[in-house]
Formats: structure tokens, sequence, C-alpha cells
């Protein structure tokens, strides 16, 4: 199975060095790392160059400036591995990240998207780990068409497999996603049918550097209005791209619904809301819901696994997303070319 590391980087001259110094030292090596500088106008580009410039596995795209959607426009683009690793440039991997992911992988075919639990560092120092245990979050295309519950991490804690990404990569809106483009890649592989893992163990250091774009900052009505119209205008594109009908949609719920392997109340809640919303016959609707209902009873309900202290999924803090959150509540991720 051949693996691509997608470094992108914008005027982060002083970090983008050790973001590919994580990349080349894993216990299972890349096959290919592709590094798309978006139009620096710091010294990046001649860091870069002096880094990898003469190692046969690294590919460097020096484009204008775009933003990070463009970055990973360019970069998958550029790349033919099998499974496609994200990193920012001011990330740093741990030494097994790509061990630990990998087999996650390969001992579950089905498994599309890896995210990871990752540790802040930096001017904070803290691990951000969403549940104490590893989970299977099945397939999650009806939360997100009907509901846009965003299931993932930032950027460099994302993995995902080829024959996923290239059901909607390249996107358009590039001028949207200049920033947060992992939103894209998210919802992306939700819609695309991909079925999602967390990997609980901190695999990835997230630097916290006082000047990240969107960490810990607090943003007003105008930009949250902006950012809703952005999300909107995201899921019709990637729904149209990838090529759903509506109402054949629907009979997705109910499968959906039994792929997850933790079953709450407030999961039962979300797929009856969108077995209402859904396009289908009042009729239809009634016995999907029953149908979802039925289920539910008949099955062993999951009990929700323990948050650990540092980051309850069910509460923002810190400015960061909740694991499992509508999207009206996510706070910003960093940015690319900004």
């Amino acid at each position: 199975m051949k693996i691509s590391c997608l470094v992108n980087n914008y005027n982060y001259a002083r970090f983008v060095g050790e973001a590919i110094d994580s990349a080349l030292a894993q216990t299972v090596a890349f096959d290919e790392i592709i590094v798309v500088d978006d139009g620096s106008t710091d010294d990046s580009l001649d860091v870069i160059k002096r880094k990898c410039g003469k190692l046969e596995r690294v590919k460097i795209i020096s484009k204008l400036n775009g933003g990070q959607l463009s970055c990973f426009n360019a970069g998958f683009a550029a790349s033919s591995g099998d499974l496609v690793y994200f990193l920012d440039a001011d990330d740093v991997f741990e030494p097994d990240y790509v061990e630990q992911s990998l087999a996650v992988y390969e001992r579950q075919q089905n498994i599309d998207f890896v995210f990871c639990a990752h540790t802040y560092f930096g001017e904070k120092n803290e691990v951000s780990q969403a549940f104490k245990s590893d989970r299977d979050f099945g397939y999650t295309l009806a939360l997100v068409y009907w509901k846009k519950i965003w299931i993932g991490s930032p950027t460099s804690c994302i993995s995902a497999r080829r024959q996923v990404l290239e059901q909607f990569l390249p996107l358009p809106l590039e001028a949207d996603w200049r920033s947060r483009a992992d939103d894209c890649l998210v919802f992306g592989v939700s819609l695309a049918g991909g079925r999602k893992y967390y990997l609980s163990k901190p695999v990835v250091r997230y630097r916290v550097h006082g000047r990240n774009c969107h960490f810990g900052q607090k943003f007003d009505h105008s930009y949250k209005y902006r950012r809703k119209v952005a999300i909107n205008r995201l899921i019709g594109v990637l729904a149209s791209k990838i090529g759903y009908d509506l109402e054949q949609l629907s009979d997705v719920i109910y499968s959906e619904f039994r792929s997850q392997p933790h079953r709450t109340f407030r999961s039962l809640k979300q797929y009856l809301s969108i077995a209402m919303r859904s396009s289908i016959s009042a009729p239809r609707r009634f016995r999907l819901a029953m149908s979802l209902f039925a289920d539910f009873v008949a099955r062993p309900l999951t009990t929700r696994p323990e948050p650990t202290a540092a980051a309850p999924p069910l509460r923002i803090e810190e400015g960061k997303p909740r694991l499992h959150a509508p999207l009206a509540d996510r706070a910003p991720r960093q940015a690319t070319g900004a």
C-alpha cells in the first residue's frame, strides 16, 4: 500500500523544517512527501529546498497564494498514494503516527478515514483526547447531509483512503476555504460514504504559537453568518459532485444508523430527526422512524464513552471544536494563505 503525505505551508519558514523532519522520521516511511508552498513571502521556499530539495521521495510545489484548500487540491493532484495524510506546516507528527494509523487501515479494511487525538505544545501544553479509547463511528453520510454534524480532527490529525478522497477532490470554492479547509475533508469523506475511525492515542503535536490564525480567537456574528453560508454551499457542491438523489439518499438512513457500533439515546434522536426531515412521503417517514426505534430497542444500548478530563467531547473548550458538534458551534481552524 503506497502512502503519501501532503504538507501545506504559508509563511511558516520557522516551523516548516520541523514538520518535514517529522514526516521523514516515521517508523513506517512515507512513499512520497509533497510539500506545497502557497506563495509564501518569507523564506519558506528556501528552507524547504535546503531541507529536502535533493530527496527523491519529496516533491516541492511552489504556487501562487490561494489558501489551504488550493494547497489540498494541488497536493492531491500531484500525489499517488493509496492512503493520504495531511500536515500543516506548523505541526509535527510523532514518529509512530503512520505506524499506529496504518494498523487501523490494515486491520479493518472497511475504514476509510482515521482521525486522532493530539497534543498541544508551545504556548499551551496538554493532551486533547476526546475519548479514552479508540472508536469506530461507522458511516455518517446522513448526519452530515441533514444535520451538518462535524466528525473529525484538525488537518494534521487526518488521513484517508485515496478512493474516497478522489470522489470530491479537487474541490472548487477555494476562496471560501482559504483557511479551515480541514472541514472540506471532514464533510467530504462523510458524504462520499467513507467510514470513520477515531484513534485515541495522541500521535500528532499541534503547535500553539500565538500567531495561529484562528486558535482561541472569538469571531463576530458577521463571520459566523458568512461561515454558515459557506458551509451550506460546500455541502451542496459536495452532494452535486458526488451525485446524490435526495429521495434515494433517504434509503441510507436506516442502514447508516445500524452501522454505528456506539449508539446512544442522543444518536437515536438525531436519526429520528433526520427521518422526519427527509424528502420521502409521510407514510415512509413514519415507517422509517418506527424501524429506527425498533432497531434501537432490539440491540443493546451502548453507554456513552467516558470523556477525558482535558477534552470533553460535548462542550467547547479553549476554542476547540466538539468532536461531534453542529457546525455553528465549531471554532475555526488555523489558516493557510489567509
